[in-house]
This record gives structure tokens, C-alpha cells and sequence, in this order.
């Protein structure tokens, strides 16, 4: 006996429904870029360049005394804060491009341990990344995405047409600010691994699209004589229950990495749970919908008014 969590054909109208689909994605949009633009992104090492340690100690140590200590030592930006517990602390420290790494390291120990008082401290982490390699690292994230960005459009174009490449575009842009939006308003510090959840999402997100697409380019050689606005209805529903299925699989394994994977990949994961929720949403209200505007069917026009 099979089990069926969705009945075997829906009939959403997901089309009718477009206009409100593109209204809240515009207003998230707006949002998020303004909160990016005027709170930034938690810029982590990777970008900024300095030092990053995560140490543990048997007892717990005062992070304001510890922070005006270090700060007298003529670094930059210095960020500590503890990490599930209070015998562990991250240490964040900005430096400039004329400091040297050994000298700055051996500062800080010397610091923590007079902090300390004799209490040992296991040092499990010590991280150093020069200005000049994190202004190159932000380069190369940049022109990651906007590669995958570049293939993913042609392989789209080429397999379907420009119509489905120009969609799948649009949604995956939608997707990388909504998740450079989660980014700013949680203060997940944003760094390479923040990178590699947008190529991630990115890859999940068209993946999704590229399967309604699929559908929509069968039901096309199908139904000859059905109207975009219906045909488009149509796919949607007829891959629904592979992509709630296929996204609520995704999404559980994720939020078991927020709850139980640590803080180190906190960031990432719950990046994913946002980003596979986001991506669902912009392959059914984004990427398909914008077809009916881009001539997908011209020959026949839609029952429903634009």
C-alpha cells in the first residue's frame, strides 16, 4: 500500500496569483538591500584580514576586562564572544597590513595569559589572514557568483530557450539578496562559507527551476493549443509534490546542522534553511511566472488578464 503525503493532482492557482508573489518578493528585496546598505554584512577574517582564535579555558575569564586589555595594545577591530559556553571564546582581531603575524599572536597569548591567572588555555584555533589576501578573497567570491550566475543562464539558454534563461536569472538574483538580507540581520559573520551557502542555494534553487521548466516544456508539445497562463499552472502542480517533498528533506537535514552541528557552521546552515525555503518560493512565483511576460507562447494568448 503506498502512502501519498499529496494528492496524486493539485490545482493551485499559482498564476492568479502571481501579482502577490511579486509584490512580497519586491518588498523583501527593497528591504534587505536597505538593511544591507545601511547596517553592512559581519565582514568575518576571511575578508577583513586579522586573527582568529577560539580558545578554551578550565574556568571563565571577564570578556570586558579581557577586550579594554587587548585594545590597549593598539589593534583594530576586536570582537570576543563565547561559544556555547563560557570556557570557550572566539577572539576576533583587525589588524593592518604592516603588522606581523607572529608579533600579533604573541601579544595576545601574552595578554590572555595574564588574564588568566595561571589557568591553562587550550588554544584550538588560531587563524591568520593578511588585508591584501582578504581584498583578493572578496574579489574571487564575487566573481563566483557571478560565473555560476553567467554558466548557469547558458546552460538554461541553451537547453531550453532564452525565455527559461532569462527566468532562472531572475530568481536566483532574488535568492542571493534575500540570503545577503538574512546575512545582515542575523550578523552571521559573512565569509567564504557564507560564499559557498549562496552557490549552494544557487545550485538547489535552479535545480527546482530547471525541473518545472522541464514540465512546462513537455506540456508545451502536449497541449499545442493551451494557453501560457494554463500551462504554466499546470507544470507548477504537477512537480508540487516533488519539490515540497525534495525541499523538506533538505530543509530538515539543515536545521539539524544549526541545532546540533556547532557554532562553527551555524552560519552556513542556517543560511541553508532560509536559502532552500527562498529558492522554493522563487522557482514557483518567480522563474516560472516570469515566462507569461517574455513571450514564451506568443501565438496564443492567456484566459487570465496580466
Amino acid at each position: 500500500m503506498t502512502i501519498r503525503l499529496f494528492p496524486e493532482k493539485t490545482h493551485f492557482d499559482f498564476m492568479g496569483k502571481r501579482w502577490l508573489g511579486f509584490s512580497v518578493s519586491i518588498a523583501l528585496t527593497l528591504l534587505s538591500l536597505g538593511i544591507i546598505f545601511t547596517k553592512g554584512l559581519n565582514l568575518g577574517i576571511d575578508f577583513t584580514g586579522g586573527i582568529l582564535m577560539e580558545i578554551h579555558t578550565e574556568q571563565p575569564l571577564d570578556l570586558g576586562t579581557m577586550r579594554d586589555n587587548l585594545n590597549h595594545q593598539g589593534f583594530g577591530e576586536i570582537s570576543l564572544q563565547n561559544e556555547g559556553s563560557l570556557n570557550d571564546i572566539m577572539i576576533r582581531i583587525q589588524v593592518s597590513k604592516n603588522d606581523d603575524q607572529s608579533t600579533v599572536t604573541a601579544k595576545v597569548k601574552e595578554v590572555l595569559a595574564a588574564e588568566a591567572k595561571g589557568v591553562p588555555i587550550d588554544y584550538r584555533k588560531i587563524d591568520f589572514v593578511g588585508p591584501t589576501v582578504g581584498e583578493e578573497l572578496v574579489s574571487n567570491g564575487i566573481w563566483a557568483v557571478l560565473s555560476s550566475f553567467a554558466a548557469i543562464m547558458l546552460y538554461v539558454w541553451f537547453r531550453f530557450e532564452w525565455q527559461y534563461g532569462v527566468g532562472a536569472i531572475l530568481a536566483l538574483v532574488h535568492d542571493s539578496i534575500m540570503i545577503l538580507g538574512f546575512f545582515a540581520v542575523t550578523r552571521f559573520e559573512f565569509g567564504l562559507t557564507a560564499i559557498a551557502a549562496i552557490l549552494t542555494i544557487v545550485g538547489y534553487s535552479i535545480n527546482d527551476s530547471v525541473v518545472i521548466y522541464d514540465r512546462i516544456r513537455e506540456n508545451m508539445r502536449r497541449f499545442k493549443k493551451m494557453p501560457v497562463f494554463e500551462l504554466l499552472n499546470l507544470s507548477v502542480n504537477d512537480t508540487l509534490s516533488r519539490t515540497i517533498l525534495t525541499s523538506t528533506t533538505v530543509m530538515l537535514t539543515s536545521l539539524s546542522l544549526a541545532v546540533f552541528g556547532g557554532e562553527v557552521i551555524r552560519g552556513f546552515s542556517s543560511a541553508m534553511v532560509f536559502g532552500v525555503f527562498v529558492g522554493t518560493y522563487s522557482s514557483i512565483y518567480i522563474s516560472a511566472p516570469a515566462l507569461i511576460y517574455l513571450n514564451l507562447r506568443p501565438a496564443i494568448p492567456e484566459t487570465q488578464p496580466a
